[in-house]
């Protein structure tokens, strides 16, 4: 066999990483089954579970084969410690991306935090940036993520303000031409590390869902008060189509969900905490999704952003087309207490109705 020639275990583990797989935003069809893998956290050790996740992936480097900018993008929806993605999971696929030799960067436009957009009881739109950018460093600093960005010496993105540009969507349900930040276009592949939710609009916040905090709260405003108001005029939960249309602007391709403590119940941040400790992970952020979602005791079919992502053609539309590796779905599965699902239309009534 000539030296540059690959292995036959180096292509298999090409595909299994979705090497070969058309990207999700931008070809909806899938040639081969997508991988899914589920790793349960042993002692505490999530830096080894997330590593292990990868690993049935086929590796870091194949899951990022062909990707020289990437960005990982928490869910730091507030300065909430037990509602967000925990550093950890950050830190490790971080330094697994710089083993990689990737150029790697951490990127959030979080929701609300007091005092900018929150007084009192009160949550408040905003499209200020003075705000905007208060917000988000006083985010980063509360979760560990400014002195996490600072010890792995990498950049800190605020994905409200800066040098925004204008995407088209083809084909898009909600807006025809998205309006985000440049690094995510110059990026070559997008790495959402969502914990693993429950939430009362969308029913589960997962890797797709994570992708509202890239709508900058600029255009959008804080609590993507703009976003919500417009996909209702689309569909009721006033998200899903959105998400959709966010994935498909954007080179998302490989989703981490933090399982490691889990939210049921009235999520984002009002439901109980749940001891997952699970680690999930997937280069295809439906089937990842799906997933994650099966895990939590919900069916595709409860979830409206899968919905709205079958509607683009995107895949795949049950959980018996996904390839699952480690831990099977039946083992790790618990089922959570359902949150109270609201349209749209009565919560704008109630919250976030003002602007500062």
């Amino acid at each position: 066999m000539h030296p540059t020639q690959p292995t036959r275990r180096d292509l298999l583990a090409a595909v299994a990483a979705g090497a070969f797989t058309p990207r999700l935003c931008a070809t909806p069809l899938q040639t081969t089954r997508p991988v899914v893998s589920i790793v349960k956290i042993r002692n505490g050790d999530i830096d080894s579970a997330v590593e292990h996740a990868i690993e049935l992936l086929g590796g870091m480097r194949a899951v990022a084969q062909g990707k020289e900018r990437i960005m990982l993008k928490p869910n730091l929806m507030s300065p909430i410690p037990h509602a967000t993605t925990k550093p950890a999971v950050i830190r490790t696929l971080a330094r697994l991306m710089k083993a990689a030799n990737k150029d790697v960067s951490i990127g959030e436009g979080s929701a609300a935090a007091a005092p900018f957009n929150v007084q009192g009881a009160e949550t408040f739109r905003t499209t200020k940036k003075d705000l905007l950018n208060g917000l988000q460093q006083y985010v980063f600093d509360q979760l560990g993520y400014t002195e996490l960005a600072r010890s792995l010496r990498l950049p800190l993105v605020n994905l409200h303000t800066g040098d925004l540009v204008d995407v088209k969507v083809p084909g898009a349900f909600v807006f025809d031409k998205l309006t985000i930040h440049r690094s995510l276009v110059d990026t070559d592949l997008l790495c959402s590390v969502p914990m693993m939710k429950t939430h009362s609009l969308a029913a589960v916040t997962l890797g797709m869902k994570n992708l509202m905090g890239a709508y900058p709260g600029a255009v959008y405003q804080a609590v993507r008060g703009r976003v919500h108001d417009a996909t209702a005029k689309v569909e009721p939960s006033g998200t899903a189509a959105a998400i959709v249309d966010m994935v498909r602007a954007n080179k998302l391709g490989l989703v981490v969900v933090d399982g490691s403590t889990a939210m049921e119940g009235n999520g984002p941040s009002d439901g109980t905490l749940v001891p997952m400790e699970t680690i999930v992970a997937g280069t295809n952020p439906l089937a990842t999704d799906m997933v994650a979602a099966s895990l939590m005791g919900f069916n595709a079919s409860e979830i409206p952003t899968f919905t709205w992502a079958n509607k683009a053609g995107l895949r795949p539309e049950r959980l018996g087309e996904i390839e699952i590796r480690g831990e099977s779905v039946e083992s790790a599965r618990r089922k959570f207490a359902r949150p109270l699902i609201l349209p749209w239309y009565l919560v704008r009534n109630f919250w976030a109705t003002r602007e500062i």
